[in-house]
């Protein structure tokens, strides 16, 4: 064996000896590159091939490539070892213990107003209602005029509302989705709606007020329509909402928009009819306004008041949920305190 054969053996020897004790990825790539790069000692030798005799040239030859792809395989098979281990170190860092419990998933649920609004519309959808909705931002003329108040009525008083022109104000009430309404049906029956939103009025807040508030009227009309369906549809709702065990009453009253007009008591669902603190010890308690569509309103909407007939109603869902639920304050459905909101979640 000559002395290149011993030096490429030697090199041979050292590379498998570094190699074996590298430590990681990028030691090893040094290893690649001072044993196996341009300037290592393998190809220096095969630079100087030029300088064998032609005995020598194919051993020596044979032998560079045999070392150099020695070298070359131990190399990879390093590095596929410590590439392992490494993903095996990842994967223990970053393992999930499936055995913990899951954490729950906290989702939302609809706010106390919002369920009291979608359990009405769920009645009265099926008693053959539909739901009708509409400007917030109001003209004047459906607003008063169309429900039998012109400009000069004295019950505008009663209503102290936002202005934006001297013809456009926020709503004071939904119902005039209601003229809307028998206007779009052209004097054609029958007319069946509920019309839920948001109204507004000057008013100062405080326990059992507020300048913005939620409002659900309802209207039927059509031919033959009594003041005795009235009071069946509300009988329906009373007991639906405040429990099947409660009766109703209807007091004479006014409105403008009706004629006859009545305020709807409900048997007080607290204390039976016997007298407590919800009632004022009357064992009753005010829920809402109705009465029959005044003539005034009926032919104003394109409809012959000999021929139709119908109801109309009015409730407020915050009165509604603060009976219902015994709230005190009507500040606390838009004041979005959690701890408020929490009481009242749903599954």
């Amino acid at each position: 064996m000559n002395v290149l054969q011993e030096k490429l053996m030697e090199l041979r020897r050292k590379a498998f000896e570094n190699v074996e004790s590298a430590e990681d990825l990028k030691n090893l790539q040094d290893l690649r590159v001072r044993f196996l790069g341009k300037k290592g000692p393998i190809t220096e030798i095969l630079k100087g091939m030029g300088k064998l005799s032609k005995e020598e040239r194919p051993v020596i030859g044979q032998l560079a490539n045999d070392v150099r792809n020695a070298i070359g395989n131990i190399i990879d098979t390093k590095k596929a070892e410590l590439e392992q281990k490494l993903l095996e170190k990842e994967l223990e860092n970053e393992k999930i213990d499936v055995t913990l419990p899951g954490r729950k998933i906290r989702t939302g649920s609809h706010h106390l107003l919002a369920s009291v609004i979608r359990e009405v519309e769920d009645l009265f959808i099926g008693l053959g209602f539909s739901v009708a909705e509409g400007p917030e931002v109001e003209e004047d003329y459906y607003n008063f005029e169309a429900l039998n108040l012109p400009k000069d009525h004295p019950a505008r008083d009663m209503q102290d509302s936002f202005y934006i022109t001297d013809e456009i104000l926020m709503r004071t009430h939904t119902s005039p989705m209601q003229a809307r309404t028998l206007e779009a049906h052209k004097g054609k029956g029958p007319v069946k709606i509920i019309c839920p939103g948001k109204v507004y009025r000057r008013d100062t807040d405080d326990a059992t007020h507020s300048h913005q508030f939620m409002q659900i009227e309802g209207l039927c009309v059509d031919k033959h329509i009594r003041l005795s369906d009235l009071k069946g549809v509300l009988t329906v709702f009373a007991k639906h909402i405040f429990g099947e065990d409660r009766e109703i009453r209807l007091r004479p009253s006014f409105f403008p928009f009706t004629e006859p007009s009545v305020e709807m008591d409900i048997s007080c669902f607290r204390c039976g009819g016997h007298g407590c603190a919800v009632c004022k010890g009357t064992g009753w308690i005010e829920i809402l306004g109705a009465g029959m569509v005044h003539p005034n309103v009926l032919r104003m909407s394109g409809f012959d008041p000999s021929v139709y007939t119908g109801f109309a109603f009015g409730m407020g869902p915050e009165r509604i949920a603060m009976l219902k639920y015994g709230i005190e304050d009507i500040r606390h459905f838009y004041t979005d305190d959690i701890r408020f909101l929490n009481q009242f979640r749903r599954a």
